[in-house]
């Protein structure tokens, strides 16, 4: 009977690390996944006009173009 309890014991305790190590390694993988993901991040362009680099998707874009803002675009597109 002490045999049975000991060898019960021994695969709960053995249970409980397995679970342990597998629940660290999935967090391990999940935050490499979102620091990748964070530094993959969105293209940079630069305004045609003032030569600030800003993100290609709050640039303005005109005549295949970019530009920073509509003042520039108009700025740069008026004779």
């Amino acid at each position: 009977m002490g045999r049975l309890l000991f060898f019960a014991l021994l695969a709960v305790v053995a249970f409980w690390v397995i679970r342990g190590y597998t629940r660290a390694l999935k967090k391990r993988q999940e935050e490499a996944h979102r620091e990748r993901s964070s530094l993959e991040g969105e293209d940079m362009v630069r305004c045609l006009h003032c030569g600030i680099h800003l993100p290609r998707s709050e640039s303005i874009a005109s005549e295949g173009k970019l530009f920073c803002s509509e003042e520039h675009r108009r700025l740069h597109l008026e004779p």
